[in-house]
């Protein structure tokens, strides 16, 4: 589903980002998916797209003002950005599930000219085995700083296993290392919300994946795991900033952006 939203957008008049390799990966399966959520939440697709180009624009930053040369993906699923965004000197790392891995390698290997070995694919049973020990198990350098990219996952945890992880990455990456994330306001997870927001948070838990998380203030929790430096944008903001427009009825009101370090980043961060 993630998929086919990555795809539309790529074929926007202007757009924000461009995935060639989307639609193949969605294929009808995920567009049908889509259509279903369509019906009920009309705005995804832009949602979508508005988190896609954020976390793009951090991954240049990262690389052209913070001198960072490690790009993890936590939780990538069907994520491309290693073949997306390749940098010279830059190395991306995919971190998931074996299982999920697999599935993503075998589709990605079918797919004309996808440059497979843009990234090291880290597989991680995160119930079991700890994300930062299998990173470094496969080259990942903790002494060096990174670009954590944490998209599409929080939200579907528990606060016990988003604390765990984020008092992880605090304490055994380099202190200039930020980590990314994107999560939904608490009403949201309460299901407090308009009922076009009702709708999507029942598609989804109809999928498999219900919405276990939500926070109206991310830096509580973000300074008891360690982060000194703390950042949060609103969807609002970012379709201001990326799309010229505001319009009250897409219920942007209860999505976030976070960015977290333990060590204040250079200016120019946005």
């Amino acid at each position: 589903m993630v998929c086919a939203y990555r795809a539309r957008a790529s074929r926007w008049p202007t757009p924000l980002f461009n995935d060639p390799w989307a639609a193949q990966i969605a294929g009808s399966v995920g567009e049908e998916i889509a259509q279903r959520l369509d019906a009920r939440w009309p705005p995804m697709e832009t949602w979508l797209a508005l988190r896609v180009a954020y976390l793009d624009r951090l991954v240049g930053i990262a690389v052209d003002s913070l001198s960072i040369r490690q790009i993890v993906i936590l939780g990538a699923g069907y994520d491309t950005r290693a073949a997306r965004l390749p940098r010279a000197g830059v190395q991306y790392f995919e971190v998931d599930h074996p299982a999920t891995q697999a599935a993503k390698r075998e589709v990605v290997a079918k797919l004309p000219g996808y440059p497979i070995e843009a990234a090291r694919y880290v597989a991680c049973n995160f119930e079991v085995e700890d994300p930062i020990e299998r990173l470094v198990a496969n080259g990942f350098d903790k002494a060096e700083p990174a670009l954590i990219v944490w998209e599409g996952v929080v939200m579907y945890l528990p606060e016990a296993a988003i604390r765990a992880t984020a008092t992880r990455l605090a304490s055994e990456l380099h202190p200039s290392s930020v980590v990314a994330f994107d999560l939904f306001g608490k009403r949201m997870a309460m299901q407090d919300v308009p009922d076009a927001d009702k709708q999507s948070v029942s598609f989804v838990k109809e999928l498999g994946e219900p919405i276990l998380f939500g926070s109206d203030d991310i830096l509580p929790l973000l300074y008891e795991c360690g982060f000194r430096w703390i950042r949060s944008r609103d969807f609002n903001e970012l379709s201001v900033e990326l799309m010229g427009d505001y319009k009250r009825e897409r219920f942007f009101r209860f999505q976030h952006l976070a960015l977290a370090a333990v060590r204040t980043p250079v200016a120019g961060w946005p």
